[in-house]
């Protein structure tokens, strides 16, 4: 047996061919996006004895891998997930920052020009044509309340149609991969081509959501999002999906569904472009829509309490310039009900301060152990309510009636007084002699004490007994502050009989006022002369000094402040988002690039292994020419 030198060049051109061939695949796919560079592993076959001594017997080229880091992958979805949401935090914050600030921008210039039509009515509030127009500075206000809603409302649709859309493309990728998952059983996970499209599909993925992967021996990898829920398992595809909203059907959930099982899934652990979408659209625009509604209901109740401190031109008490702050079309969407609930009933909210709300959503539910619990979803801050008969009264400013009740145990309830305002905003006064311009006058008494003070809240002429009919033109309120009575007088002197005060405040004969007392008094008389005056302005007056008060938030804030301070808030959010934005981008570059370094094809590289494995070549073959060569001529020896 002798050394077959014919044999090892051969192995030697056919292993340097096979090189060739990988390395001419790498240079190919330089710019392929998911190609990982692939590599030939040479080894040398079996030697034979001759002798004493063992002789080679050439090369081949045992396997074809990818150059390929799990944990470099991995570090690299992790990357993708967390700058897919910062981006799609960043670009939906600016979309809406961009609102408020254009379209935005004309709720609180209505405001300024409603404030300054009052103050024209309170200059000349004889003046029909400024009447009128300051009707008209009310309705351009509503309409721009209005249409802000809108604005809002568009962002909520949109939002939900970009969550459904990802969920059809995360469907469709989860098919794609049980499928490769398929192919990969078949073969045992060695064809690379397809594990490049697997890894492309699950880079793509993590996009969307955080992805979890999972090896299987059978070559296959099963996918999770979010570490909770199980998208492929092997060869089989869950179903992503968004079923309506709960409690609420215009915020609809996400849900996982396989074969015939459906569940729902927290998009706050999934992360990604899903846990974005929802988070802006739960913690961003419905917050801000409360907010606009929070300032529909103040412009409404402020104006419409103002109208009824006065009287208008034709000398009755003033009707509501604004729809009233708890007719249906202004209470629409503020209590939802759970589909877990067991019981039927049904809520209303029925607000009674503006001045107390704050804009947030809260959670109401019951249990028989605890009773009702009402928790602010904005400070976590729970307060115990107690039913009289079907009334719930928060210290929020609203209360909340029960129907079709008793609430059964376990209920919950989400409760969101302000939803709803900002579209049923509605001027409703048409004639401008409504304009309740002038005031009641108020007269405290020479012999009084000093140690007490009056202020009218509202009237209302419709009351038996009102200044008018059965008083005449005015009334007269003894205050006894020691006893906590009143008594009272019409205009002639004569009696008209006493009455309780309750909470320092005084409700009789349709009218509403409370009492500031620095001390103790008997006998402090206060009377009100309704006789009217046509130039009368006193009201109007008091009217336009409402922009500077701080009527919200528990007197924290002024009407127009509610609005500035959305807007403050999302041009905030919008600067935090943009240097997550940067930094996420950044940690992504830096995993980006770690992978390229090792999967990624360098074309230096791949050019000097070309000029290697050529040269390999042209010597295995010189091999064979040489081999060529002593066989002639041993054959030419023997002729």
């Amino acid at each position: 047996m002798a050394i077959d030198l014919l044999s090892i060049a051969r192995t030697g051109v056919m292993a340097s061919q096979s090189q060739l061939g990988v390395t001419g695949n790498n240079i190919a796919n330089a710019n392929t996006e998911g190609y990982n560079r692939q590599t030939a592993t040479q080894a040398t076959l079996q030697s034979q004895r001759l002798g004493d001594s063992f002789y080679g017997t050439g090369t081949y080229v045992s396997d074809v891998k990818r150059v390929y880091n799990e944990f470099a992958a991995r570090e690299l979805r992790i990357g993708q997930t967390s700058m897919s949401a910062a981006e799609t935090t960043y670009s939906k914050l600016s979309e809406l920052d961009e609102l408020y600030a254009q379209v935005g921008s004309m709720v609180p210039n209505s405001i300024n020009d409603f404030f300054a039509s009052i103050n024209s009515v309170a200059d000349l509030p004889t003046d029909l044509g400024i009447r009128s127009s300051s009707l008209s500075s009310a309705e351009q206000m509503a309409i721009n309340i209005n249409q802000m809603q809108s604005q809002l409302d568009n962002q909520v649709k949109q939002t939900n149609s970009q969550i459904e859309s990802v969920t059809t493309r995360v469907n469709e990728i989860s098919k794609e991969l049980a499928n490769i998952n398929l192919e990969l059983m078949k073969s045992q996970g060695d064809n690379n081509e397809i594990l490049d499209k697997q890894d492309a599909l699950i880079l793509e993925l993590s996009e969307y959501a955080q992805v979890n992967v999972i090896p299987l021996d059978t070559g296959a990898k099963s996918i999770m999002l979010g570490g909770s829920v199980m998208l492929v398992s092997g060869e089989v595809a869950m179903s992503m999906g968004v079923g309506a909203g709960d409690p609420f059907p215009n915020e609809p959930t996400l849900t996982a569904s396989i074969s015939n099982k459906t569940l729902n899934v927290d998009p706050s652990k999934l992360g990604g472009q899903l846990g974005a979408l929802f988070a802006y659209r739960d913690d961003t625009l419905i917050p801000a829509s409360n907010e606009l509604g929070q300032l529909a209901l103040g412009v409404a109740d402020t104006f419409n309490e103002m109208q009824s401190s006065g009287f208008d031109l034709n000398g009755q008490v003033g009707s509501d310039i604004f729809r009233d702050i708890n007719n249906p079309l202004m209470a629409t969407g503020r209590a939802g009900s759970y589909s877990t609930n067991t019981s039927s009933a049904a809520l209303s909210v029925n607000i009674d301060d503006v001045g107390a709300l704050s804009g947030s959503s809260y959670e109401l539910s019951y249990t028989t152990a605890a009773g009702y619990s009402l928790k602010d979803n904005q400070t976590g801050e729970v307060s115990t309510l107690t039913l009289s008969g079907t009334e719930l009264t928060s210290s929020a400013g609203f209360t909340i009636n029960v129907a079709n009740g008793p609430i059964a145990n376990g209920d919950k309830f989400e409760i969101r007084p302000t939803a709803g305002a900002a579209s049923g905003l509605k001027v409703v006064m048409t004639d401008p002699k409504g304009i309740a311009a002038a005031g009641s006058t108020l007269t405290a008494a020479t012999a009084n004490s000093g140690n007490t003070a009056i202020s009218l809240n509202s009237m209302d002429s419709s009351v038996a007994g009102f200044p008018g009919s059965a008083t005449g033109s005015s009334i007269t309120f003894t205050i006894d502050t020691v006893a906590n009575t009143y008594q009272t007088f019409d205009s002639a002197g004569a009696s008209l009989g006493t009455g309780v005060i309750t909470n320092n405040n005084i409700n009789a004969f349709g009218m509403d006022f409370d009492i500031t007392s620095s001390g103790t008094a008997t006998a402090d008389s206060f009377t009100f002369d309704l006789a009217f005056a046509e130039g009368n302005n006193s009201n109007a007056v008091e009217m336009a000094k409402l922009s500077d008060v701080k009527l919200m938030n528990n007197g924290t804030g002024t009407l127009t402040s509610v609005f500035e301070n959305t807007k403050l808030d999302i041009g905030s959010q919008t600067k935090a988002a943009e240097v997550r934005v940067d930094s996420a981008t950044a940690i992504y570059q830096q995993a980006y690039d770690r992978v390229q370094s090792e999967s990624g094809v360098n074309l230096d590289e791949e050019a000097a292994n070309l000029l290697r494995f050529q040269q390999s070549y042209q010597a295995a073959a010189r091999i064979m020419s040489t081999a060529q060569t002593i066989f002639d001529t041993l054959l030419s020896s023997v002729r």
